[in-house]
């Protein structure tokens, strides 16, 4: 009993001197593209709050929102978060699947108000 125990230690430990590290690393990233992509689901969830509370936003687009908000915290991943790279990569799409779907019927100008981040990157995601 008491091996694994240690193994979950060591474990959680590594873990978080890999997260502590890469949020070291980028916020030392250069301006430009990459620490656009570093910041990007943390600005889809401020995004999301706000539109869950904008009068303009339908049902519907409130409803992907708010499912697509719940996927990014959920600790239930379809690719674990703590591979490099490719571990937000289901989170992203879902984000994105649900930013377009609420940009059907959500006008431009209230999603580029709740987009906090470069407005270039959000017209890019729209298309």
């Amino acid at each position: 009993m008491s091996h694994w125990l240690v193994g979950l230690v060591i474990a959680i430990a590594m873990m978080a001197i890999t997260w502590g590290a890469l949020m070291l690393l980028a916020r030392h990233l250069p301006e430009g593209t990459a620490k656009e992509l570093a910041r990007f689901l943390p600005a889809c969830l401020t995004t999301m709050r706000r539109l869950r509370r904008h009068p303009a936003v339908p049902r519907r687009a409130r409803i992907a929102v708010g499912f697509a908000g719940l996927w990014v915290l959920s600790p239930i991943d379809l690719i674990p978060e703590f591979l490099p790279v490719i571990g937000p990569l289901d989170d992203v799409v879902v984000v994105a699947l649900a930013l377009r779907y609420a940009a059907r019927t959500v006008p431009r100008d209230v999603l580029l108000e709740a987009w906090p981040g470069d407005p270039r990157l959000m017209e890019r995601l729209l298309g």
